[in-house]
Formats: C-alpha cells, sequence, structure tokens
C-alpha cells in the first residue's frame, strides 16, 4: 500500500508531504433504504455552516477484461477552502501507481499502469476529506476582491464553456436590468431554473456542451450540463466561475432523496456544482441544477413550478449555499490524462481508464468494473 499524505495547511494544502503512515482503506458499508427516507412534513432545507463532518472515501477498480495494456486515473480531492480540507489519501494496487496532476488546473490523480500479462489488474484509492455546510450571509459584505490575473484565468473559455455568440447573448438577454453582480448571478440563477430542465435519460452527469444546448434548444440535461450552462453563462458576461466537480458522500439531513447519496455504493453519485466569484462576497456556492433536480425527480410527478413548497426552499438555499453532506475533487475543464492514448476530458469526476481496446466507459461502472463508498469518522 503506498500512502499520499495529509495537505499541509487549513485552506491551501496543495503539495503531498513525504510520509510513511498508512491509512486503513474503508470497508463496505450495510446499505441504506431510501424508500424509508422521509421528508419532512414543513418542507425545509437550509443548511449552515458550523459543523465539520469527516468521511474516508474509497474507490475500488477492478479491470474486468484486460486487454493489453491497461491504465487507470482516478481523482483524488484536491480542493481546500473554508468549506472543505483535502486530507490524507492511501491507494493500493498490483500495478504501478503514480501521483500526477493536470498541468493547467493542478487537477491531482492516481495513474496506475498494468502489464500487458496481469489478468486481474486493481487499484483503490481511500481518502479522507472534511466538509461543512455553506451558506452565505448576503447582510454582511467583506473586503474580498480578486485581481486581474485570476479574474481572466476563471473568465477564460474552454473546449465546452465558449463564451461568445449564442452563449453571450443569452447571458445578455438574461441580466438585462441588472446592475451589481448579485443581481447578475441572480438572473442567470433564476434564467437556469426557468428554462432549463433535469432529464432523467441522459447519461451519466451528461457533457457540458453548453453551445449545442443553446443552438439546439434542448435545455435539458444533468448537472455538468445545467450547472456548466450556469458557469458560462456568468463568465460570458464578466462574472469569474467555475464548476465543482464531486461526489455525494451521505444522505440529506432535511430528508430528500435526490439530495443525497448511498455510502454504501456511490457510484452514479457523481455530482457537479458551481461557484461564482462576487464582490463583496467572495467565491459564493450555486447549484441550480440540483432545483432542476429535485423538480423533476424527487416526486413521482414532475412539478413545473420552483414555487412549489418542496422546492422553493431548495431553490432560496442554493443561491448561495449548499450541503456539506458532498465532496469536491476538483475544477478542471479539459483535462488531459497523463500517459492516456484517447482525447482529453471535459472533466475528471468518474473513474477512468484504457485499455488496447479503447477507453473504457466510465458511465457504466458494471462492466468497467468499479466501487465507491464512503464512511463517516465520527470525533
Amino acid at each position: 500500500m503506498t500512502t499520499v499524505p495529509a495537505l499541509a495547511s487549513a485552506l491551501a494544502r496543495r503539495n503531498f508531504l513525504k510520509t510513511a503512515a498508512i491509512a486503513t482503506v474503508a470497508t463496505a458499508l450495510p446499505s441504506i433504504n431510501f424508500a424509508q427516507t422521509a421528508i419532512p412534513a414543513e418542507r425545509q432545507f437550509s443548511p449552515q455552516p458550523g459543523t465539520w463532518r469527516t468521511f474516508e472515501v474509497t474507490t475500488r477498480v477492478d479491470i474486468a477484461k484486460p486487454q493489453g495494456m491497461t491504465r487507470v486515473w482516478l481523482p483524488i480531492p484536491s480542493v481546500n477552502t473554508d468549506w472543505q480540507l483535502s486530507l490524507d489519501s492511501s491507494f493500493s494496487s498490483n500495478g504501478k501507481t503514480e501521483l500526477t496532476a493536470d498541468g493547467h488546473f493542478g487537477v491531482r490523480m492516481l495513474y496506475a499502469e498494468f502489464a500487458e500479462n496481469e489478468a486481474h489488474p486493481f487499484v483503490e484509492l481511500t481518502s479522507r476529506i472534511q466538509t461543512q455546510n455553506r451558506a452565505v450571509d448576503w447582510h454582511k459584505k467583506q473586503n474580498v476582491s480578486m485581481d486581474a490575473a485570476t479574474r481572466a484565468f476563471w473568465t477564460q473559455s474552454t473546449h465546452l464553456l465558449p463564451l461568445d455568440g449564442i452563449v453571450n447573448k443569452t447571458a445578455r438577454d438574461a441580466i438585462r436590468g441588472a446592475s451589481t453582480d448579485v443581481e447578475k448571478a441572480q438572473k442567470l440563477y433564476d434564467w437556469i431554473v426557468a428554462n432549463t430542465f433535469r432529464e432523467p435519460k441522459v447519461r451519466g452527469c451528461g457533457e457540458g456542451d453548453i453551445k449545442t444546448m443553446l443552438e439546439t434548444g434542448n435545455l435539458g440535461g444533468k448537472c455538468a450540463d445545467l450547472n456548466a450552462l450556469f458557469v458560462g453563462l456568468c463568465r460570458s458576461v464578466g462574472l469569474p466561475a467555475r464548476d465543482v466537480y464531486g461526489l455525494r458522500v451521505a444522505p440529506s439531513a432535511f430528508g430528500y432523496k435526490e439530495l443525497g447519496g448511498n455510502p454504501a455504493k456511490l457510484q452514479g453519485a457523481q455530482h457537479c456544482r458551481a461557484e461564482v466569484f462576487l464582490n463583496g462576497y467572495g467565491w459564493v456556492a450555486m447549484d441550480p441544477a440540483d432545483v432542476a433536480k429535485v423538480m423533476r425527480q424527487e416526486l413521482p410527478e414532475w412539478i413545473k413550478s420552483p414555487k412549489n413548497a418542496l422546492v422553493a426552499p431548495v431553490n432560496k438555499a442554493l443561491f448561495g449555499g449548499w450541503e456539506g453532506n458532498w465532496m469536491a475533487y476538483n475544477n478542471a475543464h479539459d483535462v488531459v490524462l497523463p500517459h492516456a492514448t484517447g482525447p482529453k476530458l471535459g472533466f475528471l469526476m468518474y473513474p477512468t481508464a484504457e485499455t488496447a481496446a479503447g477507453r473504457l466507459d466510465s458511465y457504466a461502472p458494471d462492466d468497467f468494473k468499479y466501487k465507491i463508498s464512503a464512511k463517516e469518522i465520527k470525533a
């Protein structure tokens, strides 16, 4: 077993320290019957910061049908902020392993390579993180600003986030009448909630091809589509914004079954969120895609209005906050996988692998094959 050490500081621990300590790999947890998870009679959703939670998240990959040289890439939590601390990680494998990173965004990942004669390639990664709820205090402004270079970085276009043409026109139409950063962000958030919708048939979390969505008028998708559209619209009008790619690790404390994960089986619990930088408030949490998810999937019938009693508290809270039953991996777009033969990724949120037959389907964990589980560590 190889160890990735704890990050050096609470808010900016970017480099792994050399250590010989070995973390205990999380074991499978008992399943949770979500059908028995009750939604409170009074519809409430009001996450507030203040209580940190510690989780160990384990990803186990077993290549079911290796062909020739086999390669695997696993995202490692690499976000350190006032709402998440990415601590230590450990891993084991019967292949050659390497800690590496994307050169542009610095997204950390574990790379494993297996010889052609390895009949049962496997790699297992356990990461320990701490999270807490987020909620901005709109009545308390801060003396925070962003330098020009950082602003340029978080307002740049990417392959799937072009900022001109129909993207810019859509954003400018949506923010008409707004003067402050907060007003612009609110109008763009409201536009996403009003004009897009959750499409359960989309595979995985979607692809985030926002130009195609707008040009075709097909505004259905999942989190990597809808939140990417929010981020792209923000950037196109000068608001620094970023996607945050991660994983739901526990049920919602507020009883919303669609806003939590089953820690015993987190394949499919990947979730992309968003942040926007607002003058006077800094980086602020956003998640219009989860509003759409509650509207479409929390009940058997499709709820069409964000003013519905079930949806309204979620719609309000996710403009400026989110629940800490979720962890972030990274903020990276256009990810180049070291040693890969296949193309770059729009984002790295799923285990990724290649064999001589090509890149495996990350959205099919049973064929791939991988398992993800989480364990909460109580103080």
